[in-house]
């Protein structure tokens, strides 16, 4: 009941609810900031997967743990990946862009991501069906269509649409703090029985996607805040997604353990780095 119906439900409110914030100039970013919103993008949808790949094969996970973690690095941004941006001073629009950008195109990247970890990890060419429609018609119903609902929304009645998402989001975030909470509950044992290597995983995975994100935001010459959302963007995953995708179309509980523990990690080492860059603004600000 929870992960076939209140999951997908409370994930689509969640999207909604994102695209209640956005507008048609996120989208614009691609044309007026070709080189920002390009390599914040690239680095989401190539780069964060590769070093999944990478991480998964470093740590020598079990089968239904090596797809979790690839269905987590194919994810778009995370739905709290503007906020956190905000504090720590990073450029909201680009974040903003880079999600919504990020989450259509999942319709089709997280699905052919998630095959071929089923294919190369945990041997699904044994099967002919694998779930290809089923995860691109579910990706789309709860991630793409609620976005574009929410989007569609602001634009005909932006009245209307500021003062619903005033409400839709910080239940969206409530949502999905409950998501994550309720899966870490369902999942506990089975966490405890394998942290010592799934979290350590995360910990690599979120930490190395920042970084190279960074040196490639760096080395397209965009300024800071330019650079912090993109760091941002590419560290901060959408967990809820990918234990929708695991629970809810796979029915594998084990796969989204992943998400669970990365959804912890991330959020810590966000407020980590949001805390190191206001540290450092203080001594600019008391000499000023």
């Amino acid at each position: 009941m929870i992960t076939q119906v209140l999951l997908p439900l409370a994930l689509a409110f969640i999207m909604f609810a994102m695209g209640l914030t956005m507008t048609l100039k996120d989208f614009k970013m691609v044309f007026t900031h070709p080189r920002a919103i390009l390599t914040g993008l690239g680095c989401k949808l190539l780069l964060v997967p590769a070093l999944g790949f990478l991480v998964i094969v470093g740590f020598g996970m079990n089968q239904h743990f090596a797809v979790g973690m690839l269905i987590l690095a194919a994810c778009p941004a995370g739905v709290t990946s503007s906020l956190l941006t905000h504090h720590a001073g990073g450029r909201i629009a680009l974040a903003a862009g880079v999600t919504a950008l990020s989450s259509l195109a999942a319709a089709i990247t997280l699905p052919v991501i998630t095959n071929f970890g089923l294919r190369f990890f945990a041997d699904y060419e044994a099967f002919v069906d694998l779930p290809v429609g089923k995860m691109v018609l579910g990706i789309f119903l709860v991630d793409t269509l609620p976005l574009a609902f929410g989007l569609g929304l602001q634009q005909a009645c932006p009245l209307f649409a500021a003062k619903l998402g005033r409400i839709a989001r910080p239940l969206a975030t409530f949502l999905f703090a409950v998501i994550v909470a309720g899966a870490f509950i369902g999942q506990f044992q089975t966490m405890i029985e394998h942290a010592e290597q799934l979290l350590p995983a995360a910990l690599a995975l979120n930490v190395a996607a920042m970084l190279v994100a960074g040196v490639f935001a760096y080395a397209a010459g965009l300024n800071a805040p330019e650079r912090i959302a993109v760091v941002m963007e590419n560290g901060l995953q959408n967990s809820a997604l990918g234990i929708f995708v695991a629970a809810t179309l796979l029915n594998n509980n084990e796969m989204m353990v992943p998400s669970i523990i990365y959804a912890l990690a991330m959020n810590v080492t966000a407020l980590l780095m949001i805390a190191a860059l206001r540290l450092a603004k203080q001594p600019a600000r008391s000499k000023a």
